[in-house]
């Protein structure tokens, strides 16, 4: 995995014939309402944790969440440095790395349009080494497919995707998600899905900070000089949220590394969410999130895949949303490690832990996440979500669904 400091990014090749209408079209979730407020919106329901703060209601030190103050205190932090800017030292005694060592205050305002789109790609790259000592099931490598840009506006074409902005020691990266739908608490998600990592460095760190998401960020794609004096809802149609709870897996956090590790297999994350302002919930507010899959289909199974995201590397800035849509592969790291998706995509970096998508039964579902590709950007490779996804998943939404 390679991450760059503060700026944004692109990835991969030629695009194949196939259209894949019926994943484009079921894409296509229509969101009623734009805007973090407290207006009405139509809910469309149906279909290694780690956590921030306790269960509890606000008012705690700092309006912190009850619970957080007391957390950051644990671990030698003054709330009110954290928030001034404490946040920045990175010494190894200060960046928390464990599970239960993640902590994520608000701080409002932080998150403005200029430090947006001055935030750079979280890449992830696999040497040609790397996928050369390949001994488990892989297949030939795919044909670069061209990234083609998602119509606009997103809200009607794409609502459930935007991006995760974070801050790292290189400084403000950026990463994609995905809102996700939860099933026990329908039509009220607070998740999102993105990769490992997007909130933790893996073996060689801890957690990231200042996790935010913006769902169609950017909403009518437009041009950095258009953007020049861009309002915060113009960049973030549906508010900022930022992630109060976090995880990922305890894979990922001991073995990740930043050419993907042992932990790439594994490199998958779920957030739990909170507006920066307002009450309702993700879900209410983008008005559409998609269902996770975890039957983990074998890739001979399945005649195509999706990956959207906001790649950010040259030649992309990550102002605008993209897409690949292939025939998957198989890509075995490790005879040791579950078989990955691969595809063909020029997407770059910025779009890590962007949802791959699939049609099962005339409905689109999460299947993957963007995780590890080639320097070349010719394609890009996600993990099955199967059975230690799907736990992650349920202990994230039954333990924090409901705050």
């Amino acid at each position: 995995m390679r991450s760059t400091p503060v700026s944004a990014a692109p990835r991969r090749g030629r695009r194949t014939a196939l259209v894949a209408a019926g994943l484009v079209a079921a894409l296509t979730l229509t969101a009623t309402a734009c805007g973090g407020s407290e207006d009405e919106a139509d809910t469309k329901p149906g279909g290694g944790t780690s956590q921030a703060a306790d269960a509890g209601d606000t008012g705690g030190e700092g309006g912190l969440a009850a619970g957080l103050a007391d957390r950051l205190k644990e671990h030698g932090i003054d709330v009110d440095k954290w928030k001034d800017g404490g946040w920045k030292n990175w010494d190894e005694d200060k960046w928390l790395s464990e599970a239960k060592d993640f902590v994520n205050p608000v701080i409002e305002g932080l998150w403005q349009p200029d430090r947006m789109k001055s935030a750079k790609e979280a890449d992830k790259t696999v040497t040609t080494k790397d996928a050369a000592a390949d001994q488990g099931a892989t297949d030939p490598e795919p044909a670069p497919v061209e990234a083609v840009a998602e119509k606009k506006p997103y809200h009607e074409n794409a609502a459930p995707v935007g991006k995760v902005f974070f801050d790292s020691p290189e400084g403000s990266m950026v990463c994609s998600g995905t809102v996700i739908k939860d099933v026990n608490h329908p039509g009220k998600s607070n998740l999102v899905w993105t990769a490992g990592h997007c909130v933790h460095a893996g073996g060689s760190g801890g957690w990231y900070r200042n996790i935010a998401f913006v769902p169609s960020y950017n909403d009518y794609g437009k041009s950095e000089a258009e953007l020049a004096n861009a309002t915060a809802t113009e960049m973030a149609p549906y508010g900022t949220w930022w992630a109060d709870w976090a995880s990922t897996s305890n894979q990922w956090i001991q073995g990740g590394s930043e050419s993907g590790g042992d932990g790439a297999a594994y490199d998958y994350s779920v957030l739990h969410v909170k507006p920066e302002h307002g009450s309702k919930s993700l879900e209410e507010t983008v008005g559409a999130a998609l269902e996770v899959d975890f039957s983990a289909p074998s890739a001979t199974e399945v005649s195509s895949m999706g990956a959207w995201g906001y790649p950010a590397a040259a030649p992309y800035n990550g102002l605008e949303m993209f897409k690949c849509v292939d025939r998957p592969g198989r890509l075995s790291l490790s005879p040791s490690l579950p078989t990955m998706y691969r595809i063909g995509c020029t997407m770059t970096g910025g779009s890590s832990g962007g949802g791959w998508f699939r049609v099962v039964d005339g409905e689109t579902k999460l299947v993957s996440n963007t995780s590890i590709g080639p320097l070349e950007n010719t394609w890009l490779a996600g993990p099955q979500l199967g059975r230690a996804a799907e736990a992650l998943y349920q202990d994230m939404s039954k333990t924090y669904g409901g705050q």
